[in-house]
């Protein structure tokens, strides 16, 4: 056989990461989060979210006070546990093919540690390449610039609702194409 390599610029899918959420909770030491990681994945990242105790404060605290209790709270988890959160994401890393990010959340704050910014016309977050995907995933677009451009042309006030409306239907397109007659 014949080795070909991969064309520049082609892309190869990553593994699928179905049970990342399992094993990412299982790969956090105990005692990390008050509650289990929540696990957002697409085809370029993982980020984990993990919800830390509020600190105790006094009644008499003022809103800021609980703002800077709370963002002192994430920046001495980030600190405390960076080589632990370094050497678990590598361990994603390899398992997923996909970069991994950390955020926190600590009462209303909520930070997200360095994360990836794909190249797509610019640089986007998850929730945006999400949105993208879902988009061309579904047929509406042909690729994530077409995508892209049609957000731009749409942005309003339904975008939300539509976009659940659309995703419910994928699955049930799925759930259905499962249930009907195998063609090998």
């Amino acid at each position: 056989m014949r080795y070909r390599p991969t064309p520049p610029g082609s892309r190869t899918e990553p593994p699928p990461a179905d049970d990342a959420p399992a094993w990412v909770t299982g790969a956090v030491p105990d005692g990390w989060f008050s509650e289990r990681p929540e696990v957002v994945i697409d085809r370029d990242e993982i980020i984990i979210w993990g919800r830390l105790p509020e600190p105790a404060l006094g009644d008499d605290a003022t809103e800021a006070d609980r703002a800077a209790a709370q963002a002192g709270r994430i920046n001495q988890f980030r600190e405390d546990t960076r080589e632990d959160r370094i050497r678990v994401a590598r361990q994603i890393e390899h398992r997923y093919q996909r970069k991994v990010a950390w955020g926190l959340r600590c009462g209303d704050a909520n930070e997200l540690f360095t994360h990836l910014a794909a190249p797509v016309m610019t640089r986007l977050r998850q929730p945006e390449r999400q949105i993208l995907d879902t988009l061309v995933d579904a047929g509406v677009a042909r690729s994530r610039s077409e995508a892209l451009a049609w957000c731009v042309k749409l942005v309003g006030e339904h975008t939300e609702e539509w976009l659940a409306d659309l995703r419910s239907a994928m699955t049930k397109v799925d759930e259905l194409r499962r249930q009907g007659p195998n063609t090998v």
